[in-house]
């Protein structure tokens, strides 16, 4: 049985650690085909010292941003679902209002519009009234607004601890098994 395709956006916003903790979390779980952002490869060297090349073995296939002919555009493409994380205030009003002008654009207006999963993971803080508006109108079209915002119940020691919280809300969501964090409840 092959595994299921799972597409990871990665927007400019500031967050790469869970992008990197996803992607590490998938390998042996899904075929994943990855799509970054102009932004992303920016806030990627600057939180992470890495380029998009250091990305690429987590990948079974990355796409340009510019491809719109992309596999990943379309909805005869198959897929378990889409993770945009972290997903940027700009790329979220756009997925919401279904501006599709980029491969990362276009991907999510696909998974909405096949209805499909489609989790937008936003980092900001604070959240003005347009971000706000913009979750509530990508909620509405069927996306899951899953805000980079971990629990602390499970006792987090170390970052990565933190990062597991919400990779295990992520896989939750696509209904891929892995256990990243512990449940409530849970020792």
């Amino acid at each position: 049985m092959e595994p299921p395709r799972v597409v990871v956006g990665i927007s400019g916003a500031s967050g790469m650690p869970y992008a990197l903790d996803l992607l590490e979390a998938l390998q042996g779980l899904a075929e994943v085909h990855l799509v970054l952002s102009q932004g992303a490869k920016r806030v990627l060297w600057e939180e992470m010292g890495l380029s998009p090349k250091d990305l690429y073995p987590l990948a079974s296939r990355v796409y340009k941003d510019g491809d719109l002919g992309a596999p990943i555009a379309s909805g005869s493409f198959p897929t378990r679902g889409m993770v945009v994380v972290p997903c940027s205030a700009t790329t979220l009003a756009k997925v919401a209002w279904g501006l599709a002008d980029t491969l990362l654009t276009r991907a999510a207006y696909v998974h909405l519009k096949e209805r499909r999963p489609l989790i937008l993971v936003p980092r900001e803080t604070p959240l003005p009234l347009p971000t706000l508006r913009a979750m509530v109108q990508a909620a509405e079209a069927g996306a899951v607004v899953l805000p980079a915002s971990p629990g602390f119940y499970h006792r987090p020691k170390e970052v990565k601890d933190l990062l597991g919280f919400i990779t295990q809300r992520i896989l939750d969501h696509l209904g891929l098994k892995a256990e990243r964090a512990p449940r409530w409840g849970e020792t």
